[in-house]
């Protein structure tokens, strides 16, 4: 496995000179290509704000993050869109899908911006669709299919680019615990099969427990890290219950 992805010392500031936060407090890490890491910590842990420096929607106030050898925190303001189509997929909470499209559609929208000739889009979305199981709903509306349905047409979208990395926050957050399950499956089948690397935030230590890798943040730094290596889910699960204790995580929803 050689580094896709590399975190050098960065730190992000909120606020102005009276009143300062510090979100991030020099941050460093490395991820591999193919590895599937779960960001853990409480809320206000800084979680989501790594990840969205990351993908670029938030801008780090110190440090690099650099993905592939770019430093992305260099890149200028008006190639940051085609930098995050060309390079990254996202998974969102609430799926945002767009409801006058059909799922075909939703999942073929990143092909159709980058101008992909029609054809292909096509085959390339049917492909994707058999993948992860979701042919038979191809031509139904967002409205039509459950939200496990929605979230694994979500998980196709942010496929079928073949991005270098796949970004999820908080994926399971709305679906209920079958539906969780059922989508947690077709993460690990993304990453097990179809090779993505996958960086997924995420406060339920069940969701986690399905990652390589869990990172557990605490007040903007990297507290710990848990390796899976030869664990079964099971064992790994009962690992990351014993440091959310310890960070005093919130627990009330562990499925």
């Amino acid at each position: 496995m050689n580094q896709l992805l590399r975190i050098e010392h960065i730190e992000k500031y909120y606020g102005n000179k009276g009143n300062l936060t510090k979100a991030l407090d020099d941050i460093s890490f490395e991820v591999q290509n193919g590895e599937f890491i779960a960001i853990m910590g409480a809320s206000g842990s800084g979680k989501t704000t790594l990840l969205n420096c990351i993908s670029t929607i938030d801008t780090v106030s110190a440090g690099h993050i650099l993905l592939s050898g770019t430093d992305i925190t260099e890149i200028k303001e008006k190639e940051l869109a085609r930098f995050r189509r060309e390079n990254l997929g996202f998974i969102f909470q609430d799926f945002n899908l767009l409801d006058t499209l059909t799922i075909s559609e939703n999942i073929a929208m990143a092909l159709t911006i980058n101008k992909v000739p029609a054809g292909e889009i096509d085959t390339r979305v049917k492909q994707m669709a058999e993948k992860l199981d979701i042919v038979p709903i191809l031509d139904k509306f967002p409205y039509q299919v459950s939200g496990g349905q929605k979230q694994r047409c979500a998980c196709a979208r942010a496929m079928i680019n073949n991005p270098k990395l796949i970004l999820a926050d908080e994926p399971t957050g709305a679906l209920d615990s079958r539906s969780a399950q059922m989508l947690l499956t077709t993460i690990q089948t993304m990453n097990q099969e179809l090779g993505a690397t996958i960086l997924m935030v995420t406060h339920d230590a069940f969701t986690a427990s399905y990652a390589k890798r869990i990172l557990f943040l605490k007040d903007g730094q990297i507290f710990t890290e848990i390796l899976r290596g030869e664990q079964s889910r099971k064992q790994l699960f009962g690992k990351i219950l014993d440091v959310m204790t310890l960070l005093g995580g919130d627990l009330s929803d562990v499925r």
